[in-house]
């Protein structure tokens, strides 16, 4: 059976028995797989771990294991933690901005579809989130994964007439619809939601700004006042076009 080494993060993970874990990664280059990781908590008598001991959500490591694009669990053979990200487990807000994040990957990305693109902005962006940057951090790169995935709604024009709103008019947002609502169209749709047309631009601004790298460049310093309200949009639309409540999203 033919081995794969990549860089990867811990989806989630699955306690198998006292010694093995079940775990989903997102990978560089192989898209999200699922392996089982026999023996991760066993050690020798010398104390060392091909696998560090377990992994835990979130982990960066260089991961090995078997290749066979046909199978439903591949086995993990090695891990090497590069990455524990100790500075964001210690910041609450962080953390579950972090979790949020990989609950949507894992949702939004098909298994082994791989988007080292994303993967390397995902990668980047999990320490911003410990940091004073954590908010613009996440918006900028929920935007970029639905983008990624095909999911990202319609922000910039009208998602019924086409038309594009003035920047003084009230607008809306739905989930039926897939984006913004102009005031013409707002009685159509019963699931609107209203939306301050200075967010909106904010949102726009971000989509638009220059990337260096595949990250957006010069993003503006955002409080939760400015990305809670759009995180609920985001996330309102997310479940409706999947079918399923979000996990997650209680932590925001």
């Amino acid at each position: 059976m033919p081995l794969a080494s990549d860089r990867s993060l811990c989806l989630n993970r699955i306690e198998y028995s006292e010694t093995s874990q079940i775990l989903t990664l997102f990978s560089r280059n192989h898209g999200i797989v699922r392996v089982l990781a026999k023996g991760a908590h066993r050690r020798t008598k010398a104390g060392a771990s091909r696998f560090d001991g377990g992994l835990d959500l979130l982990d960066l490591g260089q991961a090995v294991f078997t290749d066979d694009p046909k199978a439903d669990l591949a086995t993990l053979t090695e891990w090497k933690l590069l990455d524990g990200h100790l500075a964001l487990r210690q910041t609450l807000r962080g953390l579950r901005l972090g979790l949020y994040a990989i609950e949507l990957v894992s949702l939004l990305i098909e298994i082994r579809d791989p988007h080292p693109e994303l993967f390397d902005r995902l990668a980047s962006t999990v320490p911003e989130l410990a940091t004073d940057k954590r908010e613009e951090a996440m918006l900028a790169w929920e935007l970029d994964l639905l983008k990624e995935s095909g999911y990202l709604p319609e922000l910039f024009v009208c998602a019924s007439c086409g038309e594009t709103p003035k920047a003084d008019e009230k607008v809306y947002f739905s989930s039926t619809r897939g984006g913004l609502i102009c005031p013409k169209c707002e009685r159509q749709f019963s699931d609107r939601m209203p939306l301050d047309s200075r967010l909106l631009r904010l949102a726009q601004s971000i989509l638009r700004l220059p990337r260096a790298n595949g990250a957006p460049q010069r993003l503006p310093q955002l409080t939760r006042k400015q990305t809670d309200p759009l995180n609920n949009i985001l996330a309102e639309h997310i479940t409706h076009t999947l079918g399923r409540k979000l996990r997650s999203r209680s932590y925001l």
